[in-house]
């Protein structure tokens, strides 16, 4: 855990006592706060009450003598309508932060020479695979790195800071929101496309909220692919910051134009970069490697190679970078181990050696030449569409509870799917939806992978059993991972062998 000072012998608001709540009540009392804790949740203020801390229903209490209010970021700051505790702080004149800002204040606190490193990604999608695969390439070249944030471990429930340390931290839109002094070494931004527009007014609220990631930051590492990305690079660029582009080419294969995958937010279009202008470049001879690029370069990204200035680097063998988005996400994950200090062989190393994320384009089992792909964290059709985008041809496993549009926007990788079989309630909509195309209503995800296995099997040859369903998982699964689970219980069923690590 963190400690947080600053707030000596004061009262501090904490509002929402999920993970990022309690961890932040934790911290703070750590620090020498006086946190006082309260949840609309009785099982929340319950457990609030069993650590010890001073829950009051803040609904009654004196704002004035709070120096702060840490914020839950699921309650709204400002869309569609502050929450009540917003309210309540900004008519005392009380500071609204959340858990980021409090982590923030804690390393501003050290001295300047014993600050860790701080990596930060943000996002609309790919976020969580960029920074579980720049803590992946970190720790392979021997550093000590912490990963957490909006993904796994709350930010301050990280070890306390060491000045070798390297955190790693993924940060959402909503997190961005609640910090004014957060300042990373290295901030990312993989692309912005639009979602959560109703609790940030607007695209235009959205965009300031992800850009607000580069305020107080060192090097910015941003995606150029749609227009957003462009113009924030284009505006850090012309204040003079230290930028780094990264962008795009789709497949040869074709079909990952739109979207990315990982989603929790929409579509963007790829760069219209040629594939001919990188097909000569050989990887760099240096046993070195390149250097960093200088400011303004920046990266090309393309399906199993990234492109540096003039140079190369074949991400072929990796059996976990699939597609035009992971070679994205490596861009991204080299650009910055590069920064903290990782030479090119070790993060080249790195990369290769990603076993990826459970859920996301996870091997998970081969049948003879039949291999299993997990995609379950497509929860919508832009999200699938990377996938789909990835493979000449697919045995595709679809369908649970549709979001708006279903699967209309992925009509042009029709042609690659041998044949769909639908899940959950969205079965019979999609059925519609593909039309001619080869397709079998199942429901379940153990009768489709039954089915998918002997009709690949028949085929010959390798094939691909793939499991992107564009639709979320709540109509049978809890979450996305239990389906993901479901999934790879029902492949070891039929006997197939696990896929060993990359």
């Amino acid at each position: 855990m963190i400690p947080v000072p600053g707030h000596e012998g004061r009262r501090v608001a904490v509002f929402g006592l999920g993970r990022s709540g309690i961890t932040a009540a934790r911290a703070l009392k750590a620090g020498g706060a006086r946190p006082i804790l309260w949840d609309d949740s009785v099982s929340g203020r319950m457990q609030a009450q069993a650590e010890g801390f001073a829950v009051e229903d803040l609904t009654s209490a004196d704002w004035s003598g709070f120096a702060a209010l840490v914020l839950s970021p699921g309650a709204p700051l400002t869309h569609p309508r502050p929450h009540w505790t917003v309210d309540r702080a900004r008519a005392a004149c009380v500071p609204v932060i959340g858990d980021l800002e409090l982590f923030a204040r804690a390393i501003a606190a050290l001295p300047r020479a014993q600050r860790p490193k701080i990596v930060a990604i943000t996002g609309t999608n790919g976020k969580s695979t960029t920074t579980a695969l720049i803590g992946w390439v970190l720790k392979q070249a021997g550093l000590t790195v912490h990963v957490g944030g909006n993904i796994g471990i709350g930010v301050l429930a990280l070890p306390e800071p060491s000045p070798q340390a390297v955190y790693v931290i993924e940060a959402s839109s909503y997190q961005l929101d609640l910090t004014d002094s957060f300042a990373p070494d290295v901030a990312i931004l993989t692309n912005i496309s639009p979602d959560h527009l109703d609790r940030h007014g607007g695209m235009e609220g959205y965009v300031a909220a992800k850009r607000h990631i580069f305020t107080h930051a060192g090097l910015a590492l941003v995606g150029v692919d749609e227009a957003w990305g462009a113009e924030i690079a284009r505006t850090l660029s012309a204040q003079g910051r230290r930028v780094e582009p990264v962008c795009t080419e789709p497949s040869p294969l074709g079909g990952e134009g739109g979207s990315r995958s990982e989603t929790d937010e929409g579509p963007h279009r790829a760069g219209s970069s040629s594939e001919e202008a990188s097909q000569d470049r050989s990887p760099h001879p240096s046993p070195s490697g390149p250097p960093s690029p200088p400011r303004g370069e920046g990266y090309l990204a393309r399906p199993g190679s990234l492109i540096i200035g003039d140079q190369q680097v074949d991400l072929s063998a990796s059996r976990s970078l699939p597609g035009r988005h992971n070679a994205q996400n490596a861009a991204f994950a080299y650009a910055a181990a590069r920064a903290v200090g990782v030479s090119h062989d070790q993060a080249v190393a790195g990369l290769l050696s990603f076993p990826g994320l459970a859920h996301r384009m996870e091997a998970v089992g081969r049948l003879g030449e039949v291999r299993f792909i997990n995609d379950s964290k497509a929860t919508n059709a832009d999200a699938a569409r990377q996938a789909l985008g990835s493979y000449e041809r697919v045995f595709w496993i679809a369908g649970g509870r549709a979001k708006d549009g279903g699967i209309e926007a992925l009509r042009d990788l029709f042609p690659r799917i041998a044949r769909a079989y639908l899940i959950g309630e969205a079965a019979d909509d999609f059925a519609g939806a593909l039309g001619a195309v080869p397709h079998l209503v199942v429901r379940t995800i153990r009768a489709a992978v039954q089915v998918a296995a002997a009709d690949a099997q028949t085929e010959g040859g390798p094939q691909v059993v793939l499991l992107s369903p564009a639709c979320a998982s709540f109509d049978q699964y809890p979450d996305f991972e239990a389906r993901g689970e479901a999934f790879r219980a029902a492949v070891l069923n039929l006997g197939a062998a696990p896929e060993p690590s990359a």
